[in-house]
């Protein structure tokens, strides 16, 4: 019987089948052998064990169209990625390698900054700017205030979406939103450190309208660039493309290089010196971990 992971923890995965059914099971032994691990969004073939109990083994899983290890989830068709406007400022380097990590996917990602209530106008502006040219849409919205919800819910219509972000920035409050109850516990933020408790622990495929899903998942506070040559790094950048070709040098790294049409552009204000700074860094951390292998 074939199915859907709609939601994976503790080593069970609960499959949706066509007929909205839901089977409890576990994976079979070969998918170990093979270091495979099911992951929620997977289309899976199952065994049923007991038809009265509702469980059964995967015993197949199907071709996936894409994956991600941080949030664990397949077989998505978009990405959108929560950040505070404030209360917790945000972590632009986190969030360019997040986007960094979507463009090496080639999933489409949106970025949605919450809590616009907290900042005015100009702070606004000033995130506008920062993201406008790197190839992701950007948005605006405030929970609080149901600003901005009814285009999420637009743009959610008849897709797989992953909800991500890290913790504190109001995914959850997000999701009670978009399901108009109040689907989990919020967590309180640390007035402390300022960083919400983890009150998402598995990945979890939630229907939010026909045909339309959202992947819950749990907070991240990091993500490594060790998948990365330091290379290609500056092709996860998208507002770099514009201008590199008329770099003096082909392969112009866009840091050291004379007569960088990059840089020049940067000078220019066309691209985001916040942007590019944490281009530099994460290419100087690319970098150094390869020199240690």
């Amino acid at each position: 019987m074939e199915g859907r992971i709609i939601k994976g923890i503790a080593g069970f995965y609960y499959v949706e089948t066509k007929q909205k059914e839901v089977y409890e099971c576990k994976a079979k032994g070969n998918f170990r052998n093979k270091k495979i691990k099911p992951l929620v969004g997977d289309f899976v073939n199952i065994q049923v064990l007991s038809e009265e109990e509702k469980t059964g083994n995967i015993i197949e899983i199907f071709p996936r169209k894409n994956e991600l290890i941080r949030p664990a989830v397949a077989n998505i068709d978009q990405v959108i990625v929560i950040f505070a406007t404030a209360d917790p400022d945000p972590n632009f380097n986190l969030l360019d390698r997040f986007l960094m990590m979507m463009t090496k996917q080639e999933i489409p990602s949106v970025i949605c900054f919450n809590k616009m209530d907290k900042v005015d106008l100009q702070k606004i502006k000033q995130l506008h700017q920062i993201y406008e040219s790197c190839g992701s849409k950007v948005m605006f919205t405030s929970t609080y205030e149901q600003k901005g919800i009814d285009e999420i819910r637009a743009l959610l219509k008849g897709k797989v979406t992953a909800l991500a972000g890290p913790s504190g920035v109001g995914k959850s409050s997000m999701l009670n939103t978009l399901l108009n109850e109040s689907y989990m516990e919020t967590g309180n933020i640390s007035e402390k450190i300022k960083r919400g408790k983890h009150t998402t622990r598995h990945s979890e495929l939630i229907p939010v309208g026909d045909a339309t899903y959202v992947v819950d998942t749990p907070g991240f506070t990091s993500l490594f660039v060790e998948q990365y040559e330091k290379e290609e790094v500056k092709d996860y950048f998208p507002e770099f493309l514009a201008y590199q070709e008329e770099c003096r040098f082909q392969g112009c790294i866009h840091i050291n290089e004379p007569d960088c049409a990059v840089k020049l552009a940067l000078e220019q204000g066309k691209i985001s010196e916040n942007r590019y700074n944490n281009y530099k860094l994460i290419y100087q951390e690319v970098s150094e971990k390869r020199k240690r292998r």
